[in-house]
This record gives structure tokens, sequence and C-alpha cells, in this order.
């Protein structure tokens, strides 16, 4: 028997009612994306953990336990109201296309870096989960794991950001993304020196626009370190004071050679390879 066009156009929208349902199903009950940050491609919610008042500490180095301790580096303790959400990955999508994503979305946002490390750089993935996150489904392999914290652009720079990707021994990946919204102001929040390199070495490219007036510490010792600890690049030196952070620089350990004045017309201070 046919159907008339009235009928196969009903059993249409009832099919397309029923996939989206079910799409929507397949998220943890009550859970919400992130009004900043988009979702992943296809990808579904599978814990969510809204908005309540924690003090949160964030590492700032490769952890590790010893004695039954956690240690690690350096750290940002914080308190607030804290919510997190985590992402299953289809299979066609990796955690690091998800976790790249993400960290340029924010930045594109203004957000700043404070600390990034991938693979077995950020230690066991296990402590990352079950320690820091406390969230089991979030163990994998050391080498597929990556994390990330941010500072927000104001007028939301009480507001840190904690992205860990990771894929799991039976290939699946996840997204974790955490946000606090600090109670108290969060003062001044310098980046690890190995950050500010693994941002340059990323891009290319090395912004710090709030680097406008003269060098001055702590700056010089970050942005020596940090270049410091691949020896082999070189760059150019961009901003209104461009020669003075050349010389600062230069004064700081890295050699001469590897520093060029660069031409960019910047707000702050900028780093770019020399390929």
């Amino acid at each position: 028997m046919r159907l008339s066009r009235a009928s196969r156009a009903l059993g249409l929208l009832l099919c397309l009612s029923g996939y989206a349902a079910s799409s929507q199903a397949a998220d943890a009950p009550g859970s919400q994306d992130f009004d900043n940050l988009p979702r992943p491609t296809d990808a579904e919610i599978v814990d969510y953990r809204p908005a309540a008042e924690l003090q949160r500490i964030y590492p700032l180095g490769s952890i590790r336990k010893i004695s039954g301790q956690l240690r690690f580096d350096g750290q940002i303790a914080a308190r607030g109201n804290a919510a997190s959400v985590t992402y299953q990955l289809p299979a066609e999508r990796s955690a690091d296309e998800a976790f790249t994503a993400a960290r340029e979305a924010l930045q594109q946002r203004g957000a700043q870096l404070l600390f990034w490390c991938q693979a077995r750089d950020c230690g066991e993935s296990s402590l990352w989960a079950n320690e820091v996150f406390g969230n089991s489904r979030l163990y994998g392999a050391d080498n597929g794991q990556a994390y990330l914290l941010l500072r927000l652009a104001a007028p939301d720079n009480d507001k840190l950001v904690a992205l860990y990707s990771v894929t799991r021994g039976n290939r699946r990946a996840y997204l974790h993304v955490e946000q606090l919204q600090a109670s108290a102001p969060l003062g001044e929040l310098l980046p690890t020196s190995a950050t500010l390199l693994r941002e340059l070495k990323s891009s290319g490219y090395l912004e710090l626009s709030m680097l406008k007036g003269m060098p001055a510490q702590p700056w010089i010792t970050l942005l020596s370190r940090g270049l410091n600890l691949d020896s082999s690049l070189r760059v150019t030196i961009s901003g209104p004071q461009g020669e003075a952070w050349r010389e600062a620089l230069i004064n700081g350990g890295v050699r001469a050679a590897r520093l060029e004045a660069g031409n960019r017309q910047t707000q702050g201070l900028a780093l770019e390879l020399i390929r």
C-alpha cells in the first residue's frame, strides 16, 4: 500500500524527533555545556558536576606520589564555585584534536595560559584522574594525556579553566573541563617557563600583551629560562619596548645571536620563531 505524502512527512518527523530525543538522552541527566566553550564535535556528556563551593588546588608541574603524598613543582590554590563536565568523544575524534580546539577557542577569547603539559611530562594519568579531578573515567595512558590551566580575560579574570584530555586503553577518548569562579581576587598569576616555550613552539608566536612597559622581573627570568630550555630556537622580538627586552634577555643568559629585532605592531611584547 502506498503512503500518502502527508503520511511519509509525518513518519520522517517522528523519526527525527526520536533521533533528537535519543541524542539528548545520551548526555548525563541535568548536564549542560559551558557558555564560553563549544562542545567537541559529536561528543556526549558522560559526567557532569554542577557548581559547588570548593577549595581547589591546580598543579603547575608534573605530578607524582612520594610516601603517599602528591608532589608537584608549583600550584595555584583557590576557593570558589567549581563546575565540571566530561565529554566522551566519538571514535573518529582524537583527544588531542578536542584538547587543541578547546585551547584555541579559549585563547581567542584572550585567556592566559598558566601551565601546559602533554604526555609523560604531566606525570601519572592515574593521579590526575583520581587525585586531582576525582574521576576514575579519566585514567588512561600516560603518553595519551594533556593538561592545561588557563585564566580567563577580564572581566572574567577571576575564573580559572582546567582542561584534561586522555585516551584510555580501550581507545576511548575523553575531554574534561573544569571551571572555577574564585570567591576572592586571584591577583597576579604567572605561567611557567616551560609553558611559555610550549606555547611559542606550538603556534610559532607568543604575544604577551600585558608587557607594555620596560623589562621587569620576574618576566625576564621566566622568558630567559623558557628560551634556554631549547637553545636551538631563534626568535624575533617586537613591541613598544622590544629592543629593551632584547637586551634584558641577553643579560638574562640568552645568546644574542638567537634574538633579533622584530617589526610587528603589537600592544605588548611579542616573540616569533625564526623558521
